[in-house]
């Protein structure tokens, strides 16, 4: 009997992993990497542009895929100053105040104790084989959407990659919020009622074309990572509301070449990934002021507001500027053998905890999508954003490498709960609008 004890308690903490105690001082090195200096790294400097010709001199500081895509001279690359984005202090406070109360259960998924905040502020150990979970919890629970915010418009184009013909354009509206672990906006820490203990929900909707007017989309998280995400799809021209299959998160959404597992970077449950840590880099990330960008003309706005703009092949890459950031680099496994994808790999910030690049890698192994998603701090950005200390969502480019074609985004995002009321996220909503 006492044997059977001892075995299942050393089984527990080799699921549990190395239990690191945190302390204040990796709390300001979490939110303040570059306190003491900026990240360097030979051949690569602020101002700098990096095309075909010096590609190979600054390979260091770049993903493989985007080095190939420089290689190849389907785009440039222009590297801008580093700095830090800063962080909503009142997430920093919970994180000072939660310090060392959570921790993870026996199984991937199981997160005990967490109350809000950054999970695990200490630095990611290569002897601890559930690194790339603690990452990837800080993911989960950061402070991309200050508790909620809405994106609009939101502009999505399909493109030819070769031809740079646009063959769809997509104008939609997207909101989120947090229902549980909140610390920027009332009601605080939960909004209630809450019945279904839900973690998030987003609701989109699309304007236009005429084809896909009134289409919805409706994804709730269970604040019990076991428990399977509800995803109500609605569609206008058949008037009724579906609920989507877990398989069905790995279709192609609306046609693009996003899915919605693809989402932020990666929006799926803990559970449903192996999760590695593969180190810590310095790369060049798109991370950049909005406000001092080249932007784009079109689509207007009518309070001015610009667009971040695209370039290169097909028009296929973010025209913005990024930076060398202090990078942790993780690498998801599905769990499901007959997942569309045998991998990604993550490149995840480690100032904000924001998933900026991702390599989507097919069955066969093979490089599939790279998935770019740009970020501003929000003091560059509208001055209603200003103050709020979270990494703004201003765009992305999904990119498929092997079919040659790409889908691009671009945001107008509104820090401003009054946008998003808790009554669009339901599926009586979607029936009555």
């Amino acid at each position: 009997m006492k044997m059977k004890t001892m075995t299942s308690m050393l089984l527990a903490a080799g699921a549990i992993g190395t239990a690191q105690a945190a302390t204040e001082a990796d709390v300001d090195k979490s939110f303040g990497p570059y306190k003491s200096g900026v990240p360097t790294v030979a051949g690569v400097k602020p101002g700098m542009v990096i095309d075909k010709n010096n590609v190979e001199a600054a390979k260091a500081a770049l993903i493989p895929s985007m080095a190939q895509f420089i290689k190849s001279g389907q785009t440039t690359l222009a590297v801008g100053e580093t700095y830090s984005f800063g962080i909503s202090k009142n997430y920093i406070d919970a994180t000072r105040k939660n310090l060392n109360k959570v921790s993870l259960g026996p199984n991937v998924g199981d997160l005990v104790g967490f109350v809000a905040g950054r999970p695990f502020p200490q630095e990611p150990d290569a002897k601890d084989p559930r690194a790339g979970e603690k990452v990837f919890w800080n993911f989960q629970h950061n402070n991309r959407i200050g508790d909620s915010y809405t994106i609009w418009p939101w502009h999505m184009e399909y493109k030819n990659m070769a031809s740079g013909k646009v063959e769809r354009t997509l104008k939609q509206e997207y909101h989120i919020i947090q229902w549980k672990h909140r610390v920027d906006q009332d009601p605080r820490p939960e909004v209630e009622p809450n019945p279904s203990q839900l973690l998030r929900s987003g609701y989109l909707k699309v304007h236009e074309p005429q084809d896909l007017k009134d289409t919805q989309l409706l994804i709730s998280r269970f604040s019990d990572d076991a428990k399977l995400d509800e995803v109500y799809l609605y569609l206008g021209f058949q008037r009724r509301v579906r609920r989507l299959a877990s398989n069905q998160v790995t279709d192609p959404f609306l046609g693009s070449d996003l899915m919605v597992e693809d989402f932020e970077g990666y929006n799926g449950r803990m559970r449903d990934m192996k999760w590695e840590y593969k180190g810590t880099r310095e790369l060049l990330v798109p991370f950049y002021a909005h406000n001092k960008q080249k932007l784009a003309e079109e689509p207007k706005e009518a309070d001015g507001f610009k667009f971040i703009d695209f370039g290169g092949e097909g028009a296929c890459f973010p025209n913005v500027t990024w930076q060398l950031r202090k990078t942790y680099v993780i690498e998801s496994v599905p769990v499901n053998p007959d997942h569309v994808i045998s991998k990604r790999v993550h490149y995840v910030d480690a100032e904000t905890y924001a998933l900026s690049l991702n390599e989507i890698y097919d069955r066969k192994g093979e490089l599939w999508k790279t998935f770019i998603i740009a970020y501003t701090d929000s003091e560059s950005h509208m001055p209603k954003n200003a103050g709020r200390g979270v990494a703004i969502n201003d765009g992305f480019s999904i990119i498929d490498v092997q079919a040659k074609h790409c889908s691009t985004g671009k945001f107008k995002v509104h820090l401003d709960q009054e946008m998003s009321p808790t009554k669009l996220f339901s599926v009586q909503y979607m029936r009555g609008s």
